[in-house]
């Protein structure tokens, strides 16, 4: 399964690729990363139809913020999961990433066992 991972911070990289460095040696996780919501959106425009099943994005991003990729990736390819991630916890970047279709909404710093769990739910969905 191809997830990317969407983030203006770039030591995120690294940190996905070590806390799901198991996933990634048995092939069943490629992570893709983009640095800026169109990024992520050339990324999926680029392969027909998209290879990405799944993305977690940030929602605080200069230029396009990750509510309005959110909603551009559910207008454009509704089939891809995605979930938001915010340093604040605040109910209304909640409230519209739920409503906007995320699947999940998660606060800063990332809980990886409960992200694990949700790459694996969706691993199973498609198998």
């Amino acid at each position: 399964m191809k997830f990317l991972v969407v983030d203006d911070e770039k030591d995120v990289e690294m940190l996905f690729r070590q806390k799901f460095r198991k996933e990634i040696r048995s092939g069943a996780v490629e992570l893709e990363f983009a640095f800026s919501g169109q990024e992520a959106l050339d990324i999926l425009e680029n392969t027909q139809p998209p290879e990405v099943m799944y993305i977690f994005s940030d929602i605080n991003m200069p230029g396009m913020t990750g509510l309005q990729l959110l909603e551009k990736v559910k207008e454009k390819f509704p089939k891809i999961q995605v979930s938001m991630i915010s340093a604040y916890g605040d109910t209304e970047n909640h409230d519209k990433a739920m409503s906007s279709g995320a699947k999940e909404f998660f606060i800063k710093p990332i809980d990886f066992n409960t992200l694990r769990n949700e790459v694996e739910q969706i691993l199973k969905e498609q198998a």
